[in-house]
């Protein structure tokens, strides 16, 4: 009997689980054993793996990380560690490996397959960021705990009068800062994708008091150029011409935990029983990602080391909002 291996590599995220799930039992629907590889790359280097069946992935999509565990392999970008990577392939049986993660991960499955292994990707990343995915696992569910916070120190904002400067993740694609800060009523929002000078941002923020608001928000992806360090040091530097006080609160990694939404679940679920519908065709070297409200396949070549931008032309609506 043919065997799948299934791993999860990089940043966790929410839904991971629920692909997990979807691989192996329809995997073994489809005819294979499945072996789970412990800890992304590095486990696949080590060969260290177990065999998983229905029961051993009950109850766990509803759980946030991975039940495989993750971690970043700096191994992988070697020769010799996807040459054993390689060998530990072949010395397991393995007859596809499904690789659930994001760029660094595709980038990483993309190095394999040029060397021959049979690789199928899963778009997984809270940053939203692959190529060939419209949406990616966890992205949403990161909004949604980004948009709660923010909900939430609105809340303060109004009763102290002030300002809060939010800071979220997502790398260079500023997706869940733009998709936060929309759906958060955001006065002013910073995204990698375009320049924003301090001072802009604290224009904004004052034209809401102007305009006889009580508080203002402002949400800052990390990897903006202005992020929100450097605001901060701006604010401070000009606290007395600004007239109006500031706090930064900075999400971090609470957005990758807790349980992921419905969405994530059935995306996990729908692009995991994907990936064994490429197994099964021996289609091999593509990410399975969701264009157009369905699975689609795209070739890691198009995928590896590229960064997808978010709209920018949400921003003009966001300011229009604002308003």
């Amino acid at each position: 009997m043919a065997r799948i291996g299934v791993l999860t590599s990089g940043g966790d995220a929410p839904g991971m689980n629920a692909a997990i799930r979807a691989v192996v039992r329809s995997g073994i629907a489809a005819g294979f054993e499945v072996a789970g590889f412990r800890h992304g790359y590095t486990g696949l280097i080590a060969g260290d793996w177990r065999p998983l069946g229905p029961r051993e992935v009950g109850g766990v999509m509803h759980l946030g990380g991975t039940m495989l565990g993750t971690t970043r392999c700096e191994t992988l970008r070697t020769e010799a560690g996807r040459a054993q990577a390689l060998r530990s392939l072949e010395t397991a049986g393995i007859a596809a490996l499904v690789v659930i993660g994001g760029n660094g991960s595709q980038t990483g499955a993309h190095e394999l397959a040029r060397q021959g292994a049979p690789v199928i990707g899963i778009a997984s990343t809270i940053d939203n960021d692959l190529y060939g995915a419209d949406v990616t696992i966890g992205a949403t569910t990161a909004v949604d705990v980004a948009l709660q916070s923010i909900d939430r120190l609105r809340v303060t904002a109004a009763s102290m009068r002030r300002a809060f400067l939010v800071e979220v993740m997502g790398r260079d694609c500023g997706y869940l800062a733009l998709t936060a800060g929309l759906a958060g009523g955001a006065e002013a929002i910073v995204v990698p994708e375009e320049a924003t000078d301090p001072a802009t941002v604290a224009e904004e923020l004052r034209a809401a008091y102007a305009r006889g608001k009580s508080h203002a928000i402002a949400v800052v992806a990390e990897g903006a150029a202005h992020d929100g360090d450097a605001l901060m040091d701006y604010f401070r530097a000009h606290r007395e011409r600004l007239g109006f006080e500031m706090r930064l609160t900075k999400l971090g990694h609470v957005q990758r935990g807790g349980a992921p939404g419905a969405f994530d679940r059935m995306l996990g679920t729908t692009l995991g029983a994907a990936a064994i519908d490429a197994a099964v065709g021996r289609r091999y070297g593509r990410l399975i990602g969701l264009r157009d409200g369905k699975p689609a396949e795209t070739a890691l070549d198009e995928v590896a080391g590229k960064t997808r931008r978010a709209d920018v032309r949400l921003l003009e609506l966001a300011r229009v909002l604002a308003r």
